[in-house]
């Protein structure tokens, strides 16, 4: 006798990361949160958050070995090809914060302690400060928020 196992649709949000290689800004990350059955009112992606230039490469060695883990390669991306993989709710997470709070930064040893202390949080911590920063209405003040309890001001140059 064999019995046939229904599956329930997922209900967990969709996110993907999107990635290109741009003659100007080199490599440029982006994640973008897809429709899912619990936000059928979402009809497009909605960008969560991005990084390119200078400020990526100060992290890319901290945001390739994130991918790796998730068997994400972006090896071999040609100039101007954007390519989308799917990638998982907690990464997605802990991605689009670290984004978000180092895209205006500037100092490296400030970045350096904010990618730290993201690294070092929970994944309800990491969602709470991402949901503030996504719909706050003056998200910039829940980041600079962030910063400062990230950096810590006896090794500030």
């Amino acid at each position: 006798m064999s019995v046939s196992v229904v599956r329930e649709p997922s209900t967990a949000p969709v996110y993907e990361l999107r990635a290109r290689r741009d003659p100007k800004h080199g490599l440029a990350l982006e994640i973008w949160q897809g429709r899912s059955p619990n936000s059928p009112q979402r009809s497009e992606p909605r960008y969560v958050a991005g990084l390119k230039g200078r400020n990526l490469s100060l992290v890319e060695h901290r945001v390739m070995k994130k991918l790796k883990a998730a068997n994400i390669s972006l090896g071999g991306l040609p100039l101007e090809e954007r390519r989308v993989f799917p990638v998982d709710e907690e990464l997605a997470l802990r991605l689009g914060l670290l984004f978000r709070v180092l895209a205006p930064m500037r100092s490296r040893d400030n970045m350096r302690m904010v990618a730290d202390g993201i690294e070092a949080m929970g994944r309800e911590e990491a969602g709470y400060w991402l949901g503030m920063a996504m719909h706050r209405k003056n998200p910039r003040r829940v980041l600079t928020a962030l910063r400062f309890l990230l950096i810590d001001p006896k090794q500030k140059g």
